[in-house]
């Protein structure tokens, strides 16, 4: 799906009342839509989860993801790159 529909559809579900997190593979796009939480990878198009086959890799960028609603530092718009 497209970065910036994925934002925007993101959006509007917090203005329903619902939470939500994005993972993102383009910072620019992120930054310019700016969704309620975002967590930027550098993964190459198309394994925003990293490559196949990476159990613990994959559940790592779950686990931050979700995390993302439990910092209460985080203000939406929030964009954090995932380490």
């Amino acid at each position: 799906m497209c970065n910036q529909t994925v934002c925007l559809v993101a959006a509007e579900l917090e203005r329903q009342g619902i939470s939500t997190v994005v993972i993102q593979l383009l910072r620019q796009v992120t930054e310019k839509v700016q969704p309620p939480r975002a967590l930027v990878v550098p993964f190459r198009h198309g394994y925003p989860l990293d490559s196949p086959n990476k159990p613990p890799k994959q559940r790592a960028v779950l686990l931050a993801a979700l995390n993302l609603f439990e910092d209460p530092k985080l203000t939406p718009p929030a964009i954090v790159d995932f380490k």
